[in-house]
């Protein structure tokens, strides 16, 4: 018998083989049973180990008995009853009726065997977002239920028949919904482990997503069975649309190495990595499709529009690309390499870039990025894509940190905290992607993307503590740390954008400080600004994509004391770490664009949730579509962009 995805069948077949005086049915519901009883993470070493032993076997091993045996079984009259997915003696659960399997043919079941396998480790995963719910049996198209609670409860099983049908029956669905006890999340398999129901947290507190942008990610890493095609149906609100959307895209990285995997890093650089989600690409295919419950909590039956589609498949190709060029290795991803990067997606959007590199960086003044990069086999370059359509009423530039390693220079980085530095381009790769994005949902201003592109490494020619740079500003810099590289490639990129670009809205964001991490945690980016009401919007903006923001504080008159120098205008590293260390970061670049800046400026530190475990998040797409989603013309991204809110201290004087 073929390893199937799910394990049960194998998994009451042994059951039976132990129990040989038990009739099947009665081993089947059995094995439905202590199948269900299983945590996932039993119900993945049981899958791997039984594969193992498939594999390992000959053509009359026990499992070719196994599928003989198979052959004959039936699944008898009447209804198995297997026992919820918790553990038995939990008294809230209820039985969950299942209807019975028909009696399928050798040829049938061949094909459901073939279908339900898993795909070979060469196979990349394409996801797709279709207008509205398709027809498929679970049986060869497995699908997984996500929403929260109360919209679940809403639902009727006509609602997902055409999913579900004709596996799951309506007593079986209603009983699983009633199951549900997220604690935070919690799931139900309707038949087999091909058709599972999950329920999202509960509560939402005032700095997370309404979404539950994260718990879907989780839900959707841990649930798919990664074979050749198959469902998420998201059940919410149409305000959690986009959020919940970008958040399923993040559980499918695309850059892997793993031998026979090339397939996933090798694919068309002009495709994004994103695949057309085409089920005869020779890829894994994922459906994503929703079920939208209106205000007054009734269940939307227009489908999606052509602007929201396209408006989801940019922003999917967008994070997918962020998230490949960040989980890349230096010596796959390299200076040459971003720029690479960067000519194919000006390519696509016919858009010739400005590069400026090597010693012209240093001909022309920029300092900063040219010292952190000279040390390097690959020169430093400034690259800039411009989108500047007729009728722009404003200028935006979009400055990103990508520095492609970061060994700390001469100060350099300890064997441990090594590791991973090739996340330090987290914030040159979401500008790119954003740019893309934004571009093809129709941008409407002038946006401008200003890539800091450098590898901080260690050589002859190396910057050394006590040198001194002078920036793009003008104002000279006394290094006193050369592993605080970002922050001086950013302020020449911010200073271009204001002398060379006249951007009256900059934004900078990176990977900058390890301090950000312990200021605002692992999901929560740290937003900076010298604009209270763009504080607000930023925030706003975060809560309603998924990318989550949380303020620190803007106090440079008394925070800039800390980059005094004797001999020079600044140091590059503060006095005292102790003090508000991620501010002080940002407003080092701050300084060199000007404390006076007429401007808005927002500085956005991303260093923690750039990665989750050993992989990219593609973190900032989704967060910069929102926050400027008003200059676009995709209404959807117009319905979530942020609003004027009242800043809250405003709001505290009036009260």
């Amino acid at each position: 018998m073929a390893p199937y995805p799910n394990g049960f069948l194998s998994y009451a077949v042994a059951i039976h083989l132990k129990s040989p005086h038990l009739q099947m049915e009665e081993s089947l519901r059995q094995g439905a049973g202590y199948w269900n009883a299983l945590s996932s993470r039993e119900k993945n070493q049981y899958r791997s180990k039984y594969q193992k032993r498939c594999l390992s076997k000959s053509s009359t091993s026990r499992h070719r008995r196994q599928s003989e045996k198979l052959k004959h079984m039936g699944c008898g009259r009447k209804k198995i009853v297997p026992k919820c997915s918790r553990k038995p003696t939990t008294p809230a659960c209820k039985p969950r009726s299942v209807n019975r399997c028909p009696r399928k043919s050798s040829s049938n079941r061949s094909s459901r065997e073939c279908m339900l396998m898993k795909s070979p480790k060469g196979m990349a995963t394409d996801v797709k977002f279709n207008e509205s719910l398709g027809c498929s049996d679970p049986q060869t198209h497995p699908v997984l239920i996500i929403g929260q609670l109360r919209h679940l409860n809403l639902l009727k099983f006509s609602h997902l028949e055409s999913k579900l049908s004709p596996r799951v029956t309506e007593e079986t669905f209603l009983n699983a919904v009633a199951c549900l006890h997220p604690a935070p999340t919690d799931k139900v398999s309707l038949y087999l482990d091909v058709a599972t129901v999950a329920a999202l947290p509960l509560k939402a507190s005032r700095h997370n997503t309404a979404s539950r942008a994260h718990a879907i990610t989780r839900l959707v890493k841990n649930h798919v069975l990664n074979v050749s095609e198959e469902s998420v149906v998201l059940v919410c609100e149409r305000e959690n649309l986009f959020a919940s959307a970008c958040a399923v895209v993040r559980a499918f990285p695309l850059y892997s190495r793993k031998t026979g995997n090339l397939l996933a890093s090798s694919q068309p650089k002009l495709n994004l990595g994103c695949g057309d989600g085409n089920a005869n690409s020779g890829r894994n295919v994922v459906n994503v499709e929703f079920v939208l419950i209106n205000k007054d909590g009734c269940i939307e039956s227009e489908p999606l529009t052509d602007d929201e589609l396209n408006c989801l498949n940019e922003t999917t190709r967008a994070i997918r690309m962020t998230a490949r060029i960040v989980d890349m290795p230096c010596n796959e991803m390299n200076v040459d390499h971003f720029i690479q990067e960067v000519e194919d997606v000006g390519r696509e959007l016919c858009i010739t870039p400005k590069v400026i590199r090597g010693e012209e960086l240093l001909e022309q003044g920029f300092g900063g990025i040219y010292g952190v990069g000279k040390a390097a086999a690959v020169p430093p370059a400034l690259v800039v894509l411009s989108h500047e359509p007729k009728g722009a009423q404003e200028t935006i530039a979009l400055v990103g940190k990508g520095i492609v390693y970061d060994t700390g220079g001469l100060s350099i980085k300890a064997k441990t905290g090594m590791p991973g530095m090739k996340r330090d381009c987290g914030g040159a790769a979401a500008i790119l992607g954003t740019f893309y994005a934004a571009v093809q949902c129709g941008f409407r201003d002038n946006l401008h993307a200003v890539f800091c592109l450098a590898e901080n490494s260690v050589g002859p020619n190396a910057t050394r503590p006590d040198d001194i740079h002078t920036l793009y500003s003008g104002r000279t810099v006394e290094i006193n740390n050369t592993d605080a590289e970002g922050r001086l490639v950013l302020a020449d990129g911010v200073c271009y954008a204001n002398k060379d670009l006249k951007a009256n809205i900059i934004l900078d964001m990176a990977t900058l400080t390890g301090a950000q991490g312990v200021a605002t945690g692992k999901y929560h980016g740290a937003i900076l600004t010298n604009s209270e009401t763009w504080e607000a919007k930023s925030l706003q903006a975060g809560r309603k994509s998924g990318d989550l923001l949380a303020p620190i504080i803007y106090c440079p008159e008394l925070h800039f004391s800390e980059f005094a120098s004797a001999i020079a205008d600044m140091k590059n590293s503060v006095a005292d770490r102790q003090n508000a260390q991620s501010s002080c970061a940002g407003l080092f670049i701050a300084a060199h664009l000007g404390f006076d800046y007429p401007g808005i400026w927002m500085h956005v530190d991303m260093a923690t949730p750039v990665h989750c475990g050993e992989r990219a998040t593609g973190y900032g797409v989704s967060l910069l579509l929102t926050l400027f989603g008003g200059h676009t013309d995709s209404k959807l991204l117009q319905s979530i962009a942020s609003t004027d809110e009242e800043p809250p201290s405003k709001r505290w004087c009036r009260d």
